[in-house]
């Protein structure tokens, strides 16, 4: 059976409450700053997966009164959250591992916490790819902006295992590849927070689809039966979704009813050209 967006990202949440509470209690059991660092990052990772869940029950609601649109957008500024959220985990590593590299703080070799940062690596990659392809199914913004989140955890128990590994191999002189490897894996954090949220802000502005999906209504326009011509063609990004208007040119000797028809037509068949559209309005006139 397939998973919903909301089945995922409860699958998420499990896994990063249990994550992030066996390597806190490590972190403060065996005075392991690196593995506790990499618990806290995990543990902000719970706040932005019921942020999503929050989000995601709120998108799926109706239209109403004071929503005549409907609540998608409210995925795009969950979205916005999980790309603020992850530059701000990138900051934090960078911060963390300048001043350990200052320091010249040593994280304190033991077993276990390297064991719980390598567990967490294939975890966290395997949440990050099956939440990415159900965001991707279902044009979910915010599952996609999620899925990035739970990579970041990824690459920083990547970090703390490198460190630890280090440490335990070279000594106190190989301290510093914990820091350097948070460093340089924040900076790959820092960009996909930025694309996110340019993303996101995209959507929040009305910016148009990808070209691709413009050309594939055009198409669609030229060859429904009936109508002569089209102009005023808009479209806006809402929510992972599509909504656009169009207007058509169409005999002027047809009755309202036909004109109306050739409209009904041109709309389905673009709904189901491209799924992505959610909402097509068709303004009708005489050519």
């Amino acid at each position: 059976m397939a998973l919903t967006a909301n089945g995922v990202t409860w699958v998420g949440l499990v896994c990063n409450v249990l994550l992030a509470a066996g390597k806190i209690t490590a972190g403060l059991v065996f005075a392991s700053q690196a593995i506790l660092a990499d618990g806290l990052h995990g543990a902000s990772d719970m706040i932005t997966d019921l942020v999503v869940l929050l989000g995601l029950n709120a998108s799926n609601r109706a239209a109403d009164g004071c929503h005549p649109y409907g609540h998608r957008r409210v995925g795009t500024l969950v979205a916005m959250f999980v790309g603020a959220a992850l530059l701000a985990a990138a900051t934090i590593i960078v911060l963390g591992a300048l001043g350990s590299l200052r320091q010249g703080t040593c994280p304190v070799v033991s077993v276990v916490p390297f064991m719980l940062a390598v567990i967490t690596i294939p975890v966290k990659e395997l949440l990050f790819r099956i939440t990415r392809c159900v965001g991707q199914r279902d044009d979910n913004i915010a599952l996609q902006a999620n899925a990035w989140h739970h990579r970041s955890d990824a690459v920083t128990s990547v970090a703390a295992a490198i460190g630890l590994a280090g440490v335990a191999l070279g000594g106190r002189q190989w301290a510093f590849l914990d820091s350097l490897t948070g460093i340089v894996l924040a900076a790959f954090l820092v960009v996909v927070s930025v694309r996110i949220m340019y993303q996101s802000a995209g959507e929040l502005v009305d910016r148009a689809p990808g070209q691709a999906t413009l050309d594939g209504i055009r198409e669609v326009l030229r060859r429904t039966e009936g109508v002569r011509d089209f102009h005023a063609l808009r479209a806006r990004q809402i929510g992972g979704k599509v909504a656009m208007d169009v207007h058509i040119l169409v005999d002027p000797d047809l009755t309202v009813a036909q004109g109306h028809e050739i409209a009904s037509t041109l709309k389905h068949h673009i709904m189901t050209t491209d799924r992505r559209v959610v909402e097509a309005v068709v303004h009708v006139e005489p050519a």
